[in-house]
């Protein structure tokens, strides 16, 4: 019997995937033919995942305030839910990017587009832990501070990509 009557052996192959066979070679009576497994093709929601993914990883250094936001959100919903009182421990800290700007200001004077810059810091950093700390105290989504987080990304992140620009 040749081997192109001869029945063929039922390969198992997982579910999604094709088989492409490879018939036996020459001169190898005895050898199993070769049986290659590919996946079938990915999805439309896949592909465009992947395209996401990507575009996430390539702007990674563009898009690092908006990290930091997602994650101090998760972070004080997670102190929220264990320690509710963490809140009173942060708060001082909402007054610490006002000392430093007095201190920087005695230390080292100036004036103009500097001093302009160390405001929108100090003002920024001063209100992102202000929120920090509320949110701790009081849940993350808990009446506007919702809203607060909102604003302070989108001017974190404006501020973050009009600085890389210029400089």
């Amino acid at each position: 019997m040749t081997s192109r009557t001869r029945p063929r052996r039922a390969v198992k192959v997982p579910a999604g995937a094709t088989t492409v066979r490879i018939p036996r070679q020459r001169g190898r009576r005895s050898a199993q033919p070769f049986v290659v497994v590919m996946p079938e093709r990915p999805s439309l929601t896949r592909e465009a995942l992947s395209v996401v993914g990507g575009l996430l990883w390539h702007f990674r250094s563009a898009l690092a305030p908006t990290g930091f936001a997602l994650l101090a959100l998760a972070v004080t919903a997670l102190l929220h839910a264990i320690a509710w009182w963490s809140g009173l421990i942060l708060a001082p800290t909402a007054a610490a990017p006002l000392v430093w700007l007095l201190v920087m200001q005695r230390r080292r004077p100036t004036t103009g587009t500097t001093l302009a810059y160390r405001i929108a810091l100090a003002a920024l950093a001063a209100s992102s832990l202000a929120w920090l700390s509320l949110a701790a105290g009081f849940g993350p989504l808990a009446g506007a501070l919702e809203l607060w987080w909102l604003l302070t990304l989108l001017t974190a992140q404006t501020a973050w990509l009009i600085v890389r620009r210029t400089h």
